[in-house]
This record gives structure tokens, sequence and C-alpha cells, in this order.
């Protein structure tokens, strides 16, 4: 009997703490109207026989304000900007001095800020998105995303909380490529500058239309 009520009160608490995963996310999408962080990403690529995986590693600052506006600017190692506007999703690469212009609607699949900027709220998200508790892990509650449409290259979004403050975004892609995005110094609702998600190609940039 004793271990009965153990394995109960187990089994209550992980749904508990789940359960935190989803509050948070409920939280965030009525509170969190903009925002900014630094972040790290690690790429993984699915292995291939014979070979050892080699986890790709880049930095940078993440902007965003919902509905539909979002900026990923790396650093390190290589400089690259992704900016979308609300219309446009805007990729520049600075040593190629290459610009790829895509409209912001049919890009928004295979962008990793699009789950959380581009819904204005639960509801929108909801909509598009099987949302699921996931088991908490490093110290993280998470959701599970999976879009309902099944023809885009996003699998699966596993999106990370500490609290109520957004941690981490766990992507899945359909071919089997995994990208980990930790924020830090998350900062929610600050006052940015009115062109922050405004971009305009450098002059001598190839510009590719998509």
């Amino acid at each position: 009997m004793k271990q009965a009520i153990t394995a109960i009160l187990i089994a209550a608490s992980a749904q508990w703490a789940s359960a935190d995963g989803l509050n948070s996310l409920e939280e965030f999408m009525k509170t969190a109207h903009s925002g900014r962080a630094d972040f790290t990403q690690t790429v993984t690529a699915p292995p291939k026989d014979g070979q050892v995986q080699r986890p790709k590693q880049s930095s940078g600052s993440f902007e965003f304000q919902r509905p539909g506006r979002f900026k990923f600017v790396y650093k390190k190692p290589f400089e690259q900007t992704i900016v979308a506007d609300g219309h446009t999703l805007w990729l520049y690469d600075v040593d190629l001095n290459q610009v790829t212009q895509r409209a912001q609607a049919q890009a928004l699949g295979s962008t990793p800020a699009a789950l959380l900027a581009a819904a204005p709220d639960l509801a929108a998200l909801r909509a598009d998105y099987q949302l699921e508790a996931a088991p908490e892990q490093d110290g993280l509650q998470w959701v599970l995303a999976t879009p309902k449409a099944r023809d885009g290259q996003l699998k699966s979004v596993r999106v990370g909380f500490e609290g109520d403050r957004l941690a981490a975004l766990d992507i899945l892609d359909g071919f089997g490529q995994r990208s980990l995005i930790r924020f830090t110094g998350m900062q929610l609702n600050p006052a940015l500058p009115a062109g922050t998600f405004q971009f305009k190609p450098p002059a001598g940039a190839d510009v590719l239309k998509q």
C-alpha cells in the first residue's frame, strides 16, 4: 500500500511539473509582447554511417515583437542576420554579401522564432500546433509543439521555460536535424527602437527572391 501511495504521489507531482510548462507558455503569450536576449545555438545533424557527429555552435542576439516581427543577429562564427518585418523574411549573409528575400507567410515554418513571435495569442498558436506538456529536463519545464500541417520543414519544437522566463527552443526538422537554442539575459517588453525590424539590403549585395 505504501509503495502504491508513493507511486501515485510521484505520478501526480510529475503531472504538476509538466503542467507548469503549459502554464508558463500561456502566461508568456499573454504578457510578453516584445523581448530581447542573447542566444547560443547548437545544431546537430543526424549521424551518417561511420561518421562522428560534430555539432555546430553559433551565438548572437535575438529580438521579437508580436505578432510577426523578430530578428536574429548571428555574430559567431559567421555573421548573419535574419529579420522578419511582418511581411517579408530577410536573410543576410555578410561573408557572401548576399540577401535572400521570401514572403514571410510562406517561410515562417522553417524559422526557429516563428512559433512564439508569429502568433498573437495562445488560441492562434493552438490553431497551428498541437500543444502538450513534456517532462521536466535540465531544470526547465517543457512544452512540445507539433505542427498540425505535415507539409512544412518543422517536425516539432520543444519550448523550455524557467519559471515564467523563456529559456530554450529545441527544434527538430523534417531531415532529422536538431537545433537547440538557449537564451540568456531575456528582457520582456523592452522599448525597442522603431526601426528594429526594418531591413534594407546593403549597397552592392546580391538579392535573391524566392
